[in-house]
């Protein structure tokens, strides 16, 4: 199932010029006007955030929105994820991409529900198009909803989508500063999960270090550390997901 075309219009432009992806330099509007439309998009996201996480929290799921960088393995750790708890917890996927739906094919492969939301120009997900996706979704027949989304570590920070858990994914690949640069993302996590080990000697990824700015950061986060592909270190994850599952669930 796909869900496209989406005008979302937030009232300005989403542009990654300025690292931050949010253009705020290309209103019409008086400095005063945009201040209060953002202040106004927010609060109306927050309200359906709110409105998703009573509807999700009604039909016993546990919710995880993933967040990480392009290439940090999310797909692949989803993938997993869903192949190793097959029996044990039955999963869906809302899959968030800018254009593609390479993602959800992956993850149909598993043998699980997948919906595409295509974003177009949007880098992040938000409260209106999940709602819209679960729709789409049977979710009586689901007892882990994953949100995967949109490849960014900037704009979906700002955004609750209803979630239980806010999982941030750093790769061995991508050096240990990424949550000195992106401390807001990091910040909000409740679970931070190292993904890639088998590649660290390679990559020379100094753990320590990144498990310090990890901490530093957000030191009230679950930390994992594993390779979906090797399957090191997945137990762990998957036992703190029954776990979890089994709290919401009472």
């Amino acid at each position: 199932m796909k869900i496209g075309g989406h005008s979302h219009d937030h009232g300005h432009d989403h542009h990654h010029d300025d690292g931050h992806g949010h253009s705020h330099t290309d209103h019409s509007h008086q400095p005063g006007q945009t201040v209060s439309l953002n202040r106004s998009l927010m609060e109306k996201n927050d309200r359906l955030a709110e409105r998703n996480r009573g509807f999700f929290r009604a039909k016993n799921l546990l919710v995880l929105n993933v967040v990480s960088s392009p290439g940090s393995g999310k797909t692949t750790f989803i993938y997993e994820t869903a192949v190793k708890l097959s029996g044990k917890l039955r999963l869906g996927v809302i899959v968030g991409d800018l254009a593609t739906d390479n993602d959800a094919a992956r993850l149909r492969k598993a043998g699980i529900p997948v919906v595409q939301i295509t974003t177009g120009t949007v880098c992040h997900l938000d409260a209106e198009m999940v709602s819209k996706a679960a729709s789409q979704l049977d979710l009586d027949k689901l007892d882990v909803l994953v949100i995967e989304n949109v490849g960014n570590l900037v704009c979906p920070a700002d955004y609750d989508l209803g979630e239980d858990l806010r999982v941030v994914l750093l790769s061995t690949t991508e050096g240990e500063d990424k949550p000195l640069k992106y401390p807001p993302m990091f910040h909000s996590a409740n679970v931070a999960v190292v993904t890639k080990t088998d590649l660290a000697t390679a990559a020379g990824f100094n753990r320590d270090q990144a498990l310090a700015n990890v901490k530093r950061v957000s030191h009230h986060a679950r930390v994992f550390e594993l390779s979906a592909r090797t399957g090191d270190g997945m137990k762990a994850w998957l036992d703190f997901l029954v776990q979890q599952r089994e709290t919401a669930s009472k």
